[in-house]
């Protein structure tokens, strides 16, 4: 018989499990609390239910084999909302707690740690939590080992007290709202390696300190407003592998510190304000496999001894002030990925015989690299991006290119090509992106380019091409945008082209084109624009004369007033039922029966002679006032003292007077600051120029002189760049690139239901102009009058926003001023400006952005009037999702080809920027945070700790 269980262990024995089935039972309630607390709209939690004694098989638990404790919660993608249930606090035996790519809300709960004493993981990135990060968090961190709460909403400071988690390895506080900072002593934590704080708005300058016991291999200190010069000892951090401090406000030059991290693998610089010369101890960092520097203001060589890394696979140069020749181990090393465009390299592009030939993608443009193309540079059988435009090549593009079957973008526009466009292209049959437009070639398109069905855009513009239209280019059912304007094409338009459904450019102006348009729903809504021109082309469909296609230009006062009672002769009857009829000069003669027309004709005549004789004269004079060649006659206009300002690259002179420049028929639009004119540079570019009519109210000379030159300086891909100025005290023109593909009002109200745009087109353009703004925004520049007409399309679709900063021209700030003159479209401007004692700041571009994305994804005018009523669309989409019915905010030009799960979240963040309180709207760098969580959650797994 065995022994009898002495009464005092008995006792014992029965008190723990007692209290372990006490604590399991807790464990359960626990997580049925938490089930209540938040909604669940997939069923994920349908199983959890109190009657189960033990939770352990229930999906996203994990327990302890010996004691049965919960000590996992992973629930990621669950599409979970609601707050954060304090639910979680009570279950006491956590090792890791993973949320992550959900749609939690409110605040970190602030003493989660110190109630959760034994967890090790973290993870709730990628939800909508808000607040700032509490104080106490970090209070008691105890154990922990991982924390992310990448990709939410928090704001705030950077509590002080992360500085002691000793036992910290990895911390994720990315693309967040954190300001201010970064606290001292963390780089002492003893057991960190992983920091990433990136996409956020810290600021200051970054503390040094770093020991050399750091054990950090990660650093990414991105996309924030941290200045000053980049620590002196981070290179004492010697185990680090990957360091990040793009897209900030650095200065100074490269710490040679850096030479010590002779492990490194990813050194990012990019988009700062680092000068100097690039140091040759570049070299010495054996381990470097991508090097980022692009977007400083680096000068001098490119340091041949950046040869010594040897593994090498990313190198971007680009956007500096490098000089010299392009070095030899661009095809020397084994490098994929190669940009040092927006440079002044020059010289011969020499490809040796024994290059490497792993290049995926070269970028070479914006440079002074002359002669020819090299024809070795089509052994590169793997590259897919060639970018050698905006350089002073010559010759005629390797029939070789041919052969380069995985060749997807191949720019060599603005150079000074010549010969033919080989018929070999043809073989490059991954093409998706081909431009050649901007040189000297001749013969014609060859039949070949049908054989490249992957096209999508074509550009073969500015060149002196002859010949049909192939109509093989009707195989190419991919093409969305063709551009073949200024050339001396002829015959006509191949009815084939009928049969591509995803066009929505296609420009032959200013050719020799005749014969009526293709039958297609394009074709029949065509603009004039883009077949102006080509005296012999028409549409009967459209019952359109063939010799009213291109009227004959008449020179127009740039300082006359816009009434159309002063532009009699250029304007159409104002009934619409009326053709609109431009008459010749000979028609007008033939047809004069009055004096007063004979005047004005005669008038008009001996301005044209004057023109063309001052135009002559001018190409010997210098280039620095814009002579009345190029205005209209006017004794307002003061030639002598006229300045013509053109900024960076470009020809300082037009290649057609006054009747281009400023001709109605060029006009391209009008708004509160004035029209706009699209004309040509000397060297083929197009730009548009803005003519100001708000003379009265622009500064001084000087003053305007700085405000422009300061708005110059703006260069980002979503902006549209200001390429000069011209000024007399009567007359303001400014001139910008000009974008071909329209703007986005006539993009979203003008097309037809095949002509619209997609879900992702739409998707890319928000995004886009958030990025713009937020660049506009750290730069201290706000736009006053953000509108879908304000926004720009070029030829692949992207969009870039213009008209911003003028409202600086005017002497004061006055928001009546700006109500009424650039606030022009109702619906877009925010409540404020109706306030006198409310401040004007960024968030006013919020709030326009905000109905600018509920325009976009609704396809309806932010005010809509109606026969007895007036419709705003903010008020619209918010009642209408109140309804529950989300669906009836997307437009149904888009038939349902569009992800709900992407729609609602957006049309929820415009409701969000329109608020009536300033303060309520999100900055546009959070905005753009939220946009590319919804684009691109990351899966971001638990890193496996050591």
């Amino acid at each position: 018989m065995a022994a009898a269980c002495p009464p005092l262990l008995l006792a014992a024995l029965l008190l723990a499990a007692a209290a372990a089935t006490s604590a399991l039972t807790d464990d359960v309630l626990a997580l049925v609390v938490f089930k209540t607390g938040v909604s669940d709209p997939s069923g994920r939690l349908a199983t959890w239910t109190e009657d189960d004694d033990r939770p352990c098989s229930w999906p996203g638990v994990g327990c302890d084999a010996r004691t049965g404790r919960v000590t996992s919660l992973s629930l990621p993608a669950a599409s979970l909302s609601g707050r954060l249930p304090p639910a979680l606090l009570r279950l006491d035996a956590l090792l890791s707690l993973a949320l992550p790519r959900n749609n939690l809300s409110g605040p970190v709960l602030p003493n989660l740690l110190a109630a959760l004493p034994r967890l090790r993981s973290l993870d709730l990135s990628s939800n909508r939590l808000a607040a700032p990060v509490p104080a106490q968090l970090f209070a008691q961190c105890r154990y922990i080992r991982a924390i992310s709460l990448a990709h939410n909403q928090l704001s705030g400071y950077i509590p002080p007290a992360v500085t002691s988690c000793a036992s910290l390895v990895s911390l994720n506080l990315s693309s967040n709202r954190l300001a201010g900072p970064i606290p001292d002593g963390l780089w002492s934590l003893p057991s960190l390696r992983s920091l990433d704080l990136s996409g956020n708005e810290l600021s200051g300058s970054v503390p040094g300190g770093f020991p050399r016991s750091s054990s950090l291999r990660q650093v990414d200190l991105s996309r924030n407003l941290l200045a000053g010069e980049i620590p002196a000892d981070v290179g004492e951090a010697a185990l680090l592998k990957s360091l990040d401090f793009g897209h900030n406000l650095f200065t100074g030059g490269l710490p040679e510190s850096l030479r010590r991290l002779t492990g490194l693998q990813f050194l990012g610089a990019g988009g700062n304000a680092l000068a100097g010369e690039l140091p040759a101890w570049i070299g010495e960092m054996r381990a470097l496999e991508r090097l980022d520097l692009s977007g400083n203001r680096f000068a001098g060589d490119i340091s041949y001894t950046i040869a010594n890394c040897k593994n090498l696979v990313e190198v971007d140069l680009s956007r500096n002030a490098l000089t010299g020749e392009l070095p030899w181990w661009v095809f020397g090393l084994p490098l994929q990925r190669v940009s040092v465009a927006g440079n002044q390299l020059h010289g011969w592009v020499k490809v040796p015989e024994d290059a490497a030939m792993a290049l995926r993608v070269l970028d070479l443009s914006r440079n002074a690299f002359s002669g020819e193309i090299p024809s070795r540079i089509t052994a590169f059988a793997g590259l897919q991006s060639l970018n050698l435009s905006s350089n002073s090549l010559s010759g005629q593009l390797p029939a070789g290119i041919g052969g380069m079957r995985l060749l997807e973008v191949l720019d060599v526009s603005a150079n000074r090509l010549d010969g033919t466009v080989p018929p070999e292209i043809g073989g490059a049959v991954a093409l998706r992106d081909l431009r050649m437009g901007r040189n000297s070639l001749t013969g014609g398109i060859p039949a070949q380019i049908g054989n490249c069905s992957s096209l999508v855009a074509l550009d073969l513009s500015h060149n002196s091409l002859t010949g049909p239209i192939p109509s093989t280019m009707g195989n190419l059912t991919s093409l969305q945008v063709v551009n073949l304007s200024q050339n001396k094409l002829n015959g006509t338009l191949p009815v084939e082209l009928s049969n591509l459904p995803s066009l929505h450019i296609f420009d032959v102006s200013h050719n020799m084109l005749t014969g009526d348009l293709p039958n297609s729903r394009f074709f029949n809504n065509i603009p004039d624009s883009f077949v102006m021109d080509n005296s012999g082309l028409c549409s009967s469909r459209k019952n359109d004369s063939c010799s009213a296609v291109m009227p004959k230009p008449i020179v127009l006062n740039p300082n006359s007033s816009s009434n159309p009672s002063s532009q009699a002769t250029s304007s159409a009857p104002s009934n619409k039922h009326h053709k609109k009829i431009i008459l010749s000069i000979s028609t007008l003669i033939a047809i004069a029966g009055g004096a007063a027309i004979a005047i004005g004709v005669i008038t008009i005549s001996v301005l044209n002679r004057r023109v063309r004789a001052r135009a002559a004269a001018s190409r010997s004079a210098p280039a620095t006032a814009l002579s009345d060649d190029y205005l209209s006659q006017s004794p307002e206009n003061d030639a002598s003292s006229g300045k013509l300002v053109m900024f960076g690259k470009g020809s300082p002179e037009f290649s057609a007077g006054g009747h281009a420049l400023l001709n109605k028929d060029c006009e391209l639009g009008r708004g509160g600051f004035g029209a706009v004119y699209k004309t040509v540079l000397r060297d083929g570019q197009p730009v548009a120029i803005k003519k100001l009519t708000v003379s009265s109210l622009v500064k001084s000379k000087d003053d305007f002189e700085r405000q422009v030159k300061m708005l110059s300086k703006v260069r980002h891909h979503n902006i549209v760049a200001l390429r000069g100025f011209y000024w007399t005290s009567s007359l303001q023109l400014l001139i910008y690139d000009y974008l071909p593909g329209g703007n986005l009002h006539k993009q979203l109200h003008e097309c037809t239901e095949d002509n619209s745009l997609s879900w992702m087109e739409r998707f890319d353009i928000i995004l886009g102009v958030a990025r713009g703004l937020t660049y506009l925004h750290q730069h201290g520049i706000i736009h006053y009058n953000l509108k879908s007409s304000n926004v720009l399309l070029d030829s692949n679709g992207e969009p870039k926003v213009g008209d911003y900063g003028l409202a600086k021209l005017l002497p004061m700030l006055d928001r009546y001023v700006l109500s009424s003159k650039i606030q022009s479209s109702l619906g877009y401007m925010a409540p404020e400006f109706a306030c006198k004692t409310v401040k004007i700041t960024e968030k006013c571009d919020v709030y326009g952005f905000g109905v600018l994305v509920l325009e976009v994804l609704t396809g309806r005018r932010p005010v809509e009037y109606l026969e007895d009523d007036v419709v705003v669309l903010c008020d619209l989409v918010r009642s209408t999702l109140e309804e529950g019915r989300p669906e009836d905010c997307i437009d149904p030009r888009l038939c349902g080809e569009f992800p709900m799960d992407e729609a609602l979240p957006i049309i929820k963040l415009g409701l969000v920027c329109t608020s009536q309180v300033p303060s309520n709207r999100p900055d546009m760098g959070e905005v753009v945070s939220i946009l590319e969580l919804v684009r691109s959650p990351q899966d971001s797994a638990e890193e496996e700790l050591v």
